[in-house]
């Protein structure tokens, strides 16, 4: 029979399981879009490419990310490095590498399939990994780069969304409880009238031009031919450089980090709707998340003897040898995704818990337990 102590110890383990989530919130998803094709737009796919990489390297993983790309401009006959996008001309950084996966690109980015994603109106056959699987729960970046106007964005150079189309589509995700709080990014021409119409709570706006004002590109890569990256983005990425995914840094320090006599125009920000004050709201919020992904050939050779293992055998005093079984027989259990390994973890030790844990090792467990609670609550409270 399971002992009394132990099976309160596994409560206050999903207790502080709880407590964490709903502080450090684990539950983020991005949406970015490019909507612009041709060559001399190259900027505006390194654009996108550049906020994918920032917030997969802030924690958010691929599964939570939908990439729209209009164009493919690593493929392009003109580009003199093939199978390469770069937004700089040091050319240290290939956008464009192993792991970037696409999940709308070319005649797919359409105003139809962009206002699908956000409803969640797809036809049946549209494949998970392709939706935005987002809940009441989620926070939600939404970073859109292309040509626009006043109150409208251009998609393809043939079709464009209007401000109030973008409104009456988050209100759809209110009301069908598809978010708690949403950032929209806009680097385009005229950015602050396309969230002019926004009237859903909860939502947060910023864009890197006001009304009447143009967004101008950074700088020409001579080797490339063409503009690689627009100003606003650039000092986005500049802001986030600095950063890791425990970061403190708010929301108001990002936003008042942008220069006007560098951008060549005034960035503007929209927080009517929001809830919160801006100042309390670390960037990670949207542009990172928690969850810690390993990239591996495997879905579990990179787990097998990693760090998790050790800081996870060692957290509760059991020996390597019985660890290594523990660990083995969870991830058994499960072949799903490397982002889970953590989980497979748990699973194992408790399994070994419950088949090995006498009265007296059930009061060592349960002590520990409760001085970790009490540490995970004090922790919590302070973000």
């Amino acid at each position: 029979m399971v002992p009394l102590r132990l099976v309160l110890f596994l409560f206050l383990v999903k207790s502080v399981q709880t407590v964490c989530c709903s502080s450090l919130h684990t539950n983020n998803w991005a949406v970015l879009v490019c909507t612009s094709r041709f060559w001399f737009n190259y900027r505006h796919m390194a654009n996108t490419l550049s906020l994918y990489r920032t917030v997969k390297r802030l924690g958010i993983p691929d599964n939570r990310i939908i990439l729209m790309l209009a164009d493919d401009m690593a493929c392009n006959s003109r580009n003199s490095y093939p199978a390469q996008v770069f937004n700089n001309e040091n050319h240290q950084i290939n956008l464009y590498g192993d792991n970037v996966e696409v999940d709308y690109r070319g005649y797919e980015v359409t105003v139809e399939n962009f206002l699908r994603v956000l409803t969640g109106r797809h036809d049946s056959a549209v494949p998970r990994s392709k939706r935005l699987l987002s809940d009441e729960g989620s926070h939600i970046l939404l970073y859109m780069t292309g040509h626009g106007g006043d109150q409208f964005l251009k998609f393809q150079d043939s079709e464009e969304i209007q401000s109030h189309d973008l409104a009456d589509a988050i209100e759809q995700m209110r009301e069908k409880k598809r978010f708690k709080e949403l950032l929209i990014m806009v680097d385009t021409c005229q950015a602050a009238t396309l969230y002019a119409q926004l009237y859903s709570p909860g939502v947060l706006a910023i864009g890197s031009s006001r009304k009447g004002q143009n967004s101008y590109s950074h700088h020409l890569d001579s080797e490339v031919g063409v503009s690689v990256v627009d100003r606003f983005t650039y000092y986005t990425l500049a802001f986030f450089e600095n950063l890791d995914i425990y970061s403190n840094a708010s929301l108001i320090s990002l936003f008042q980090s942008y220069n006007p006599a560098l951008l060549m125009s005034h960035a503007d920000y929209r927080q009517d709707l929001f809830p919160r004050a801006l100042n309390e709201v670390p960037v990670t919020n949207f542009f990172g998340s928690v969850m810690e992904i390993v990239h591996t050939d495997s879905a579990f050779e990179g787990f097998k003897g990693s760090k998790h293992r050790e800081m996870a055998c060692s957290a509760y005093s059991i020996s390597s040898k019985e660890c290594n079984n523990a660990v083995d027989t969870g991830m058994a259990s499960n072949s799903e995704k490397s982002s889970q390994g953590l989980e497979n973890v748990s699973v194992g030790i408790f399994e070994w818990l419950l088949h090995n844990l006498d009265d007296e090792s059930a009061d060592r467990v349960v002590s520990i337990g409760l001085v970790g609670l009490v540490a995970m609550v004090i922790l919590s409270s302070c973000l």
